[in-house]
C-alpha cells in the first residue's frame, strides 16, 4: 500500500462552542491528518474529552479578557474573537519557522475531488498536499484554498480560479504583512488587502469542501454575528472599508456585499520561482490516486460512469 499523503504545512482548526461538532476535527482524525485546535481556556477539557489533548493549542486569553483586547490593540485590529485568533495562529506558525500555514474552519465535513464533472469524497491530506505543491511553485500567491462543493457548479469547471475570494479552507502565506483586521468579513477583506498589494489568490476547484452551510451549527460565530441586522451590518462595514470596491446589495434574500466587476479588475498573473520549468511537468500527474469504490453505488447512471473509468484505467 503507497505511503498516505499529509500536508507539509501546519493544520490549525480554531473552534469555538463546538466540541461536540466539530465536523472538521473528525474527518481529519478519520484521514490520518496531523492537526491542532485552537480553543479558549475554559473549553479545553471539552475538546481534550472530544479529540485528545494532545491536539490542542489553548489561546493566552478567556473570552473577551484583558490579555485579548491588549493583543488585539497592540496590532491595529478589532477587538473580535475569531480576528485576534486568527492573527494568533498565524503568529504561533511564524514563530515555529513555517513559510506557510493552513486555517480550516471547523464546520467542514469532508473533502472532495471534482473530477470528469463527478464530486468524489477523496483524502484530506492528498487533497492539501497537492495544494501546496502547486502554490509552492510560484512566488507571489499570499492566499490559497479549497471552493465549496456548492460554489463549484458545471461540469467544465477550470482547476483552480485566480485572483479572488479565499474562505475557510485557506493557506496563508507568513511572510505577508496583511493581518485580519476586522470581525465583519474578515476573510474578504484579508483576500482584498493582499490583492490591491499585487499579491495572487487561488481558489481550487480540483479539490473542494463540504462545508456546512452558515447558521446551520451551534457555536463559532453563529450567536455573535449572524442575528438581527448582523449581516447588513456585515455588508457594510465592508462597504465602508473599501468604497468603490465593494457595495451593499441584496442577494440570496438577505443584505450580502458585492466585489465590484466580481473580483475581475484584479489581474496580477502567477509568477513561477526562479527554477521552476513548468514545460518539464507531465500532463497528467495522479500522485498515487485511484477511483476506489468504498460503498455500494445505488445509482444506476453512477455505476456505469464508475465502470467505464475502472475498464479506462485498465
Amino acid at each position: 500500500m503507497p505511503e498516505r499523503m499529509l500536508p507539509r504545512y501546519p493544520v490549525y482548526v480554531p473552534s469555538k462552542g463546538r466540541y461536540d461538532t466539530c465536523y472538521t476535527a473528525r474527518f481529519l482524525i478519520k484521514d490520518g491528518v496531523p492537526f491542532r485546535l485552537v480553543v479558549e481556556p475554559q473549553e479545553q477539557d471539552h475538546y481534550a474529552a472530544a479529540f485528545g489533548r494532545e491536539r490542542l493549542l489553548v489561546l493566552p486569553w478567556s473570552g473577551d479578557d484583558a490579555t485579548r483586547q491588549a493583543f488585539c490593540a497592540e496590532r491595529g485590529i478589532e477587538n473580535g474573537g475569531l480576528i485576534a485568533v486568527r492573527n494568533w495562529i498565524k503568529e504561533h506558525s511564524i514563530a515555529a519557522g513555517w513559510e506557510r500555514h493552513w486555517q480550516l474552519d471547523d464546520n467542514i465535513r469532508r473533502i472532495r475531488r471534482v473530477y470528469q464533472g463527478k464530486r468524489i469524497p477523496c483524502a484530506a491530506g492528498i487533497a492539501l498536499r497537492l495544494t501546496e505543491d502547486f502554490v509552492d511553485r510560484y512566488e507571489n500567491v499570499a492566499l490559497a484554498g479549497l471552493n465549496y462543493e456548492f460554489f463549484a457548479i458545471g461540469e467544465e469547471l477550470p482547476p483552480f480560479y485566480l485572483n479572488g475570494r479565499v474562505y475557510s479552507c485557506t493557506l496563508v502565506l507568513n511572510r505577508i504583512p496583511h493581518r485580519w483586521r476586522i470581525r465583519y468579513n474578515d476573510d474578504t477583506d484579508i483576500c482584498l488587502q493582499v490583492l490591491a498589494d499585487g499579491w495572487c489568490t487561488v481558489l481550487m476547484n480540483a479539490f473542494v469542501t463540504q462545508k456546512c452551510r452558515t447558521m446551520t451549527v451551534k457555536g463559532g460565530n453563529t450567536a455573535d454575528l449572524y442575528q438581527g441586522d448582523g449581516r447588513l451590518k456585515m455588508a457594510r462595514s465592508l462597504e465602508r472599508l473599501w468604497p468603490g470596491v465593494v457595495k451593499t446589495s441584496r442577494r440570496f434574500q438577505r443584505p450580502q456585499h458585492v466585489v465590484r466587476d466580481a473580483w475581475r479588475r484584479f489581474d496580477t498573473p502567477l509568477r513561477p520561482k526562479p527554477g521552476v520549468d513548468l514545460a518539464q511537468l507531465p500532463p497528467v500527474d495522479e500522485r498515487g490516486m485511484a477511483l476506489v469504490q468504498v460503498a455500494p453505488i445505488r445509482s444506476p447512471r453512477l455505476r456505469a460512469w464508475y465502470e467505464a473509468r475502472v475498464d479506462e484505467m485498465g
